[in-house]
């Protein structure tokens, strides 16, 4: 056992040590706080270019009803709409206009008549303002056929939006709040994380079992300890690095994603908040909605997060990356054992990536359906649970299917360890031979 801890160590501390690992290290963390932070802050971006739009409208039921914007500027004098519509089209790109915006006569019948012609691809604003435009004047013209009076009131009284909150009872007729969406990007997250770590980090194994081999350094090393304690020795170690890094990830991205909000997104200063959550400020200032909306969007957002059991999610990942990565790590390290180069492995590879492609491709499903029947069996398959488990697992999971995952992917592990092992002190030692299947059996079923 000892000789297997200062494998462990040897192969921590050469790796941390790597500028290699040190760059990904730092530069993991800069990118996901910029995958984070950056869409919203081009978000919160304007654009400065104002377009002016040329309003061809057959219908005349659209003169000067467009509403202007700090951006877009329309134009509707346009007596003849066929001959300015063939002359804009073709001298479009001299002229002062962005775009054409053709309405036809026919429009309040056939929605899709309505076309626009621009010479570079509009901004999607720009489109969703104008066919929300026509939306409400076109709305307004088929009430006003039916003689209805103040329009604009009854339109503001009916409109509705439903939003199904939903709850989910347990055995005891307790019930809890549930959010789909969140409940999405956990299990989403939560997946990705698991199939990036253990097939980057199983690879590493592999390629570290290759170094070796092709190196002749193997042969000294197991003069001293034997075949299996170096297999494990390696497998533990790299899980070592890959939780540091990991960790040091999650740290740094969260201090970098703070940061940027600070720093670049507009954030409520400390009195802001205090009025928001000051029920006689909300009172004095009903007709603030920034202030409201502030005040609802907190709630809400910390309802939701209040329904996701961290402590519950944390903990899985942390069994099911362990437990997928010895798995998948105790394969990829018989794989590198068995060849004398990467480009020797594609064969046996295949069976080893194809059961985390189809995890992934069920994960999809599972969000979708996390109940079902086809989401079960693939969070209880070892091959692919450590992957689609922790899809399902912000959605609730019933505890004794998460015990039922848990066990079988241990016990799969175990053995898996035990069979690469016995691949391992075999192949370390052959080289200039490209095995194959039926080779790799013998290794298996050798008594020794």
């Amino acid at each position: 056992m000892n000789k297997i801890f200062i494998i462990i160590h040897r192969e921590f501390l050469t790796r941390v040590r790597k500028k290699s690992f040190i760059i990904m290290t730092l530069l993991g963390p800069v990118l996901f706080a910029s995958f984070m932070t950056a869409p919203v802050w081009f978000a919160t971006m304007e654009d400065e270019d104002v377009r002016h739009i040329a309003v061809l409208d057959s219908s005349r039921l659209f003169f000067n009803m467009i509403p202007e914007t700090e951006h877009f500027k329309f134009s509707y004098d346009f007596p003849n709409v066929r001959d300015s519509l063939a002359y804009l089209k073709q001298h479009l790109a001299k002229s002062k206009y962005s775009g054409v915006l053709y309405i036809p006569p026919y429009v309040a019948y056939v929605p899709s008549g309505v076309e626009f012609y621009s010479d570079r691809q509009p901004p999607v604003n720009l489109s969703m303002h104008m066919a929300n435009a026509l939306e409400k004047i076109i709305e307004r013209e088929k009430l006003s056929a039916h003689h209805i009076e103040n329009l604009d009131d009854i339109l503001r009284s009916v409109k509705t939006n439903i939003k199904i909150r939903i709850f989910r009872l347990s055995g005891g007729g307790t019930e809890k709040e549930s959010h789909s969406g969140l409940n999405m990007v956990v299990a989403c997250i939560s997946a990705l994380l698991i199939y990036m770590f253990v097939f980057l980090f199983g690879a590493q194994v592999m390629r570290g079992v290759i170094e070796e081999k092709t190196g002749r350094i193997v042969e000294v090393i197991i003069s001293s300890v034997k075949p299996f304690q170096l297999m494990m020795g390696k497998v533990v170690g790299i899980a070592l690095t890959g939780l540091t890094q990991f960790v040091i990830w999650i740290v740094l991205t969260l201090i970098l994603v703070m940061a940027a909000q600070w720093i670049f997104l507009p954030q409520l200063t400390d009195e802001a908040l205090q009025q928001a959550g000051n029920r006689q400020t909300i009172g004095a200032l009903a007709d603030n909605i920034p202030v409201r909306e502030v005040s609802e969007k907190t709630a809400e957002m910390m309802s939701m997060l209040q329904s996701i059991n961290f402590d519950v999610i944390i903990g899985c990942f942390l069994f099911f990356f362990i437990g997928g990565y010895l798995l998948y790590a105790s394969l990829f390290a018989a794989v590198g054992s068995a060849v004398d180069s990467e480009t020797d492995t594609q064969q046996f590879m295949l069976p080893i990536t194809v059961p985390l492609f189809v995890a992934m491709a069920v994960m999809f499903s599972a969000v979708q359906n996390p109940d079902g029947t086809l989401a079960f069996w693939f969070s209880v398959i070892p091959f692919t649970s450590p992957i689609v488990m922790m899809a399902r697992i912000s959605f609730g999971v019933p505890y004794w299917e998460l015990f039922l995952s848990m066990t079988v992917l241990a016990v799969t592990f175990i053995g898996a360890i035990l069979l690469s092992g016995k691949i391992y002190r075999t192949g370390i030692l052959i080289y200039g031979k490209k095995p194959t299947w039926r080779e790799l059996w013998k290794w298996l079923t050798y008594k020794r």
